[in-house]
C-alpha cells in the first residue's frame, strides 16, 4: 500500500528539522511513501526547509510535493495536502510533532487489518528540556491540566474513539466524508471525525501506534494556546455542537462558577447576608484541595523533583481560567461569527471529496 504522509507548517523553523529527521528514519519503504509538505505563508524559512529536503531526497521517495496554502488556516492546509496526495493511505502529522521510526509501518499494519481510520496515543513531549519546560510538560500531561482524552495517554488496548490526533485514513474516507471545515480553527479535526462517524466509519486507536506532540515552550505561549482552544470550542457550538463533548466545557463551567460566586460574595458583603458567601467559600475550598492533590500527584508521577514544580498549584488554575474564558468569549462571539460565514467551507469540503474520489484505485 502506498502512503502519503502530510505535514503543514507556518513559521516552524525550530520544529521542522527534528520532525524531518524522524520522517527520514521511518522503517516503511520510502519507495512506497509520498511526502506532502504544505507551507501556510510562513515569514521565516519554513518553505525553504521543505524545498531543500525535497531537493536532497526526491529520488529516495515515491514522491515529494511542496504546496502553498494561500488561505493560511490549518484546515485549508490539510485540504491542500489531501488534494495533492496520491497514496492509498493519507496520514496527517502536525509540525510540532515527533514520530518514532515504526509510526508509518504500524499505521499501515492497522489499516491493512481492516480499519478505515486509525491512530494511537499522542502524549506530550518537549524539545530542549529545562526544569521550567519540564514543569510545563507535567502540567500539560496531567488530566487536571489538559483533559481526559484517551489520545493523550498510552495503554488500554485497541479501542474505538470519537477523535484522535495524527490520524491515518484510507483515501475512500475522504471520498465519502470530504475534507476539513476551513471555517473552524483548533476544532477542525473534531468536526471531520464527527462527520466521518456519521458515514459509518469507526476510528480505531491502537496501542501499536504512538506519536508525540511538542508542547509550547513558554507559559505565555501555552496560555495563548489554551485561550485559543477554548475560544474555538465556543465558536464551534454554532456549527457542530455534536462534535464536542461535555469535557470540553469543564473549564467554562469553572469560570462561570467563579463569576457567580464572586457576585454572591459581593452581594453578601454589601448586604451583610453571610449565607450568600458560603457557596463561594465551598467552591474555593473544593478547588484548592483538588489543585493541591493533583499538583502533588503530578510531582510524584514525575519521579524527579525540580524547584519549578512547586508552581504547579498556580499553573493549573491559570490554564483552566484561560481555557474557560476563551470558551466564554467564543460563545459570545458565535452568533455574529456564524452569520458572517459565506458557505465557501462547504464548497471546499466538496472539492476534497471529488478529488479524493477521482484518485481512488
Amino acid at each position: 500500500m502506498t502512503v502519503s504522509l502530510c505535514v503543514i507548517a507556518y513559521n516552524e523553523h525550530d520544529s521542522l528539522p527534528p520532525l524531518l529527521e524522524d520522517i527520514l528514519h521511518q522503517t516503511y519503504p520510502k519507495k512506497d511513501t509520498e511526502l506532502v509538505f504544505v507551507d501556510s505563508g510562513s515569514t521565516d524559512d519554513t518553505k525553504q526547509i521543505f524545498t531543500d529536503f525535497a531537493s536532497a531526497r526526491k529520488n529516495d521517495y515515491l514522491g515529494i510535493v511542496v504546496c502553498d496554502n494561500p488561505e493560511k488556516n490549518q484546515a485549508s492546509g490539510w485540504n491542500t495536502a489531501i488534494k495533492a496526495a496520491s497514496g492509498d493511505i493519507i496520514i496527517r502529522v502536525d509540525a510540532h510533532a515527533s514520530v518514532p521510526e515504526l509510526f508509518i509501518e504500524n499505521n499501515v499494519r492497522v489499516i491493512a487489518s481492516g480499519e478505515d481510520v486509525c491512530g494511537g496515543a499522542r502524549p506530550s513531549n518537549i524539545l530542549e528540556p529545562t526544569p521550567w519546560r519540564e514543569m510545563l510538560l507535567l502540567a500539560e500531561s496531567s488530566m487536571f491540566g489538559s483533559s481526559f482524552a484517551s489520545y493523550r495517554r498510552t495503554g488500554g488496548g485497541k479501542k474505538y474513539v470519537s477523535s484522535l490526533f495524527h490520524g491515518a485514513y484510507r483515501r475512500e474516507v475522504f471520498a465519502k466524508a470530504g475534507g476539513f471545515n476551513k471555517d473552524l480553527g483548533r476544532t477542525e479535526d473534531n468536526e471531520l471525525h464527527w462527520r466521518i462517524r456519521q458515514y459509518g466509519y469507526r476510528i480505531c486507536q491502537s496501542d501499536d501506534i504512538i506519536s508525540y506532540q511538542n508542547i509550547r515552550p513558554t507559559l505565555g505561549a501555552m496560555l495563548r494556546q489554551k485561550y485559543g482552544n477554548g475560544k474555538w470550542i465556543g465558536l464551534t457550538v454554532g456549527v457542530c455542537p455534536g462534535c464536542l463533548s461535555l469535557f470540553h466545557f469543564v473549564p467554562f463551567c469553572f469560570v462561570l462558577a467563579i463569576i457567580v460566586c464572586a457576585a454572591l460574595l459581593a452581594v453578601g458583603i454589601v448586604t451583610g447576608i453571610t449565607l450568600l458567601t458560603l457557596p463561594a467559600a465551598a467552591l474555593c475550598a473544593a478547588y484548592i484541595l483538588a489543585d493541591l492533590f493533583m499538583s502533588v500527584t503530578a510531582m510524584i508521577s514525575a519521579k524527579k523533583f525540580t524547584a519549578p514544580m512547586l508552581l504547579l498549584g498556580f499553573i493549573f488554575p491559570m490554564l483552566h481560567i484561560y481555557y474557560g474564558a476563551g470558551t466564554l468569549i467564543g460563545l459570545c462571539m458565535m452568533p455574529h461569527w456564524k452569520h458572517s460565514l459565506d458557505g465557501s467551507a462547504e464548497k471546499e469540503i466538496e472539492e476534497v471529496r471529488k478529488c479524493a474520489a477521482a484518485k481512488l484505485h
